[in-house]
C-alpha cells in the first residue's frame, strides 16, 4: 500500500519533525508512506472573502497537481465524517482488499482546502470539531494510520 500524506507548507517545529520522522518509521514494515509539502500562498492576515477564495484555490492547484487518477483522496476537513480509529483502521483494510492501492491524506493550509480539492476527494474526513494547526494535523494523522494498521494485525498498541 502506497500512503502520501499532501499537506500545505513547510513543517519547521523540531519536535514536530522528530514526531513525523518516528511514525514514519513506524509505519515503514506496513505501507510505503511519503509526506508531501506544497508552498503555502503568502497572505497578509486579514483577507476578503474573495482573497481567502483566491489563496485556498492557488494552494489547491498544487495539492490537485500532486494526485493522481487512481489514488483514493481522503481530504481532511471540519466538516467531514468522524471516525473512531477502528472505523478508520476498517476504512484502510477495505480500501486495500478492494484494490485501492494509493491512497491520500491531504490536508490544506490555515484557511482550509479549496472547493475543488474537496469535490475531488473522495471522502471527507474530521478528526474534531476543534481546529489543530495543520502541521500538528500531520503528526496526529500519521499516528492514527499508524495505529490502523495496528488494528488490522491485531498487534498490541496502546489505547
Amino acid at each position: 500500500m502506497n500512503i502520501s500524506i499532501i499537506s500545505v507548507g513547510k513543517l519547521k517545529e523540531k519536535y514536530l519533525k522528530a514526531g513525523i520522522d518516528e511514525y514514519l518509521k513506524r509505519l515503514s514494515s506496513y505501507a510505503k508512506v511519503e509526506v508531501i509539502e506544497v508552498t503555502d500562498e503568502k497572505a497578509p492576515e486579514v483577507l476578503s472573502v474573495a482573497e481567502m477564495e483566491l489563496v485556498k484555490n492557488k494552494e489547491g492547484e498544487k495539492l490537485l497537481a500532486k494526485l493522481s487518477q487512481e489514488t483514493y483522496v481522503i481530504a481532511l476537513a471540519i466538516d467531514g465524517k468522524m471516525k473512531s480509529s477502528e472505523e478508520l483502521a476498517d476504512t484502510i483494510d477495505k480500501l486495500a482488499t478492494y484494490g485501492k492501492s494509493k491512497i491520500a491524506f491531504v490536508i490544506g493550509g490555515s484557511l482550509g482546502l479549496s472547493n475543488e480539492v474537496l469535490q475531488r476527494a473522495d471522502e471527507k474526513l474530521s478528526f474534531s470539531k476543534m481546529t489543530f494547526p495543520h502541521q500538528l494535523m500531520r503528526l496526529i494523522l500519521l499516528e492514527q494510520v499508524y495505529r490502523a494498521f495496528r488494528i488490522n494485525r491485531n498487534e498490541p498498541y496502546h489505547k
